[in-house]
Parts: C-alpha cells; structure tokens; sequence
C-alpha cells in the first residue's frame, strides 16, 4: 500500500466490458501493496528503523497518538525525513499495514478460487466482501487511524483498486445498470469507519454484516 504508487487517471479506473476482474484490477497503473521503487541500501534500512520505530510507538500508545514528530525523535532523524520517506500519517501508517494489504491483495486478485481466480464472478463479489469485513475488522484501530480526510478517501490506491475489482465482477456476472455506481455501493459496505460504527457502537457481530454483504450482493446481482 504504497504512498508513492502513481494512480491511474480517472478514466483508467472504470475497466472496460469484457475484460475480467484480473485484467482490470492487475494493470501496473494500480499494483499490489510492497510494490514499491527499488531504493539503495542505506534507503532501505532508513526505512526499516523508521517503520520499527514507528511500530514501537503504536504498541506503546496506540496508532491515534502516533505522529511524525514522535517517529522523528524516536528513529533519532530530522521531521523532514520522516516526511520525505512517507508524504504524510496516512502514508506511514499504509506502510506499517503494507504486509497485510499485500497478502490480502494477493487473495482475491491471484489467489485460488472462490475468492482469487476461476470461480463465478457472483461467488467472487460474495468471498471478497467477507474477506474485506475479516481484514479491515482484524486491523481497525490502524486503518482507522490512517483514513484520509473526507475530500480524499476514495483517493488511495487500495481503495481504488477494490473499486476496479468489484466493477469488473459486477460487468463479468453481467449485473445490468451503471457498474462503477454499484461497485460504489458496494463498497460503501465495505468501510472500516462503518464497520467501527456498527461493531463497537451499535454491538452488531462481524457475522451479522457478513450476512448483510450476502444479501446485498444477491439483490444487486438479481441472484
């Protein structure tokens, strides 16, 4: 979940009929978490002392407290490197998520059937959705913490991504209607912050919104 990854522009984003989930979701202009510029060696370990000491600090006071100041004094490094590294929180709190984005990433783009490759697209739409709920309720309090502002949460690459693979299920399993409106729909399930809401606001269980993406899946398919 790179935060230097280039984006595609908006008409890049939208996939075109006829092609599958991977031919859309897998183009270079939206990669998988990890893949990022290869660096030199000192860069590489500047990175990794940071991101250590930034995993230090989120143990010790949870993500909500970390700050770019604090992993400046704790990696014993200037703010403006730390900057530079990142671009933003939101930038290195991704990187602390990279290896669970990555692997989550691979499951539904490459990995095997229902959720990867090779199973009906509707049974895809209905896999990724619980996987997405498991991941985002399994790392929270991070995700949380590194949501964008409100003008620019649908900006982020992973975000867009998920968009790209559920318009391009919902154009193979031949849903009808405007695609990339509906994979918004959808999303809209798939929301960490909703999900906070409804599990530790409104007491619902995981089992019970994984059940809601079920049924919502089967009405906007017509299945």
């Amino acid at each position: 979940m790179s935060p230097v990854t280039p984006i595609a522009p908006p008409d890049d984003e939208q996939g075109h009929p006829g092609q599958t989930a991977e031919q859309a979701a897998g183009q270079p202009l939206l990669p998988l978490a990890g893949q990022t510029p290869p660096m030199r060696a000192d860069a590489a370990r500047n990175r990794t002392r940071l991101l250590e000491a930034a995993a230090r600090l989120v143990a010790e006071r949870g993500p909500e407290h970390l700050t770019m100041e604090a992993v400046a004094a704790a990696a014993s490094v200037g703010k403006g490197t730390v900057f530079r590294r990142f671009g933003d929180r939101g930038g290195l709190l991704m990187a602390l998520l990279d290896h669970s984005e990555r692997l989550y990433q691979e499951s539904f783009l490459t990995g095997p059937p229902p959720l990867g490759p090779g199973a009906p697209p509707v049974r895809r739409l209905e896999e990724f959705g619980i996987a997405t709920l498991r991941h985002l309720a399994a790392h929270r309090a991070l995700l949380l913490a590194a949501e964008p502002e409100a003008c620019r949460r649908f900006e982020p690459p992973p975000r867009r991504l998920a968009l790209t693979h559920l318009t391009a299920l919902l154009r193979e399993a031949g849903s009808g209607g405007d695609a990339e409106l509906l994979a918004h729909t959808l999303a809209g399930h798939l929301d960490v912050a909703l999900l906070h809401h409804l599990t530790q606001r409104r007491g619902m269980t995981l089992e019970r919104l994984e059940a809601g993406w079920l049924d919502l899946v089967a009405r906007i398919t017509r299945t």
